[in-house]
């Protein structure tokens, strides 16, 4: 019975991961001063370069996720950008004892995302994509 469900759990999975992704670029773009400031506050380098980047990786990887369009490379790309992003900007292990409980529970919540991003890569878009209209795995 489970193997009926594989296309469709697939698509959603890939969905609710871009829900992550998408908004939060769109946000990006929307508010950019505050996203460089936000960046420079926590002493990243050319501040307004990795905000451009930021919103590249989440609406990009946003968008292939939801079409299921290079899912394999995009989810990799999304894994990595946030557990990297996760220890810039959710250190709970440095912040102060007021916020180390949400900077907790987010640091982890992005460790189990880019855990489910990764078994996506691992496993593909499923027959309900781009991907496997155009012959990919």
């Amino acid at each position: 019975m489970l193997a009926s469900l594989q296309n469709p759990f697939a698509f959603a999975s890939r969905l609710l991961l871009a829900v992550l992704f998408l908004p939060a670029g769109v946000s990006k773009i929307t508010g950019f001063a505050g996203t460089v400031g936000y960046i420079s506050s926590v002493g990243l380098p050319i501040p307004v370069v990795a905000a451009a980047a930021a919103v590249a990786v989440e609406v990009l990887g946003g968008l292939a996720l939801i079409f299921g369009f290079g899912t394999r490379l995009a989810a990799v790309v999304l894994a990595v950008f946030t557990v990297v992003a996760s220890f810039f900007f959710h250190a709970y292990w440095s912040a102060p004892a007021e916020q180390q409980m949400m900077h907790q529970l987010m640091f982890y919540k992005n460790v189990a995302v880019s855990g489910g991003l990764l078994a996506l890569a691992a496993f593909g878009a499923g027959a309900w994509s781009l991907d496997a209209h155009r012959g990919q795995p």
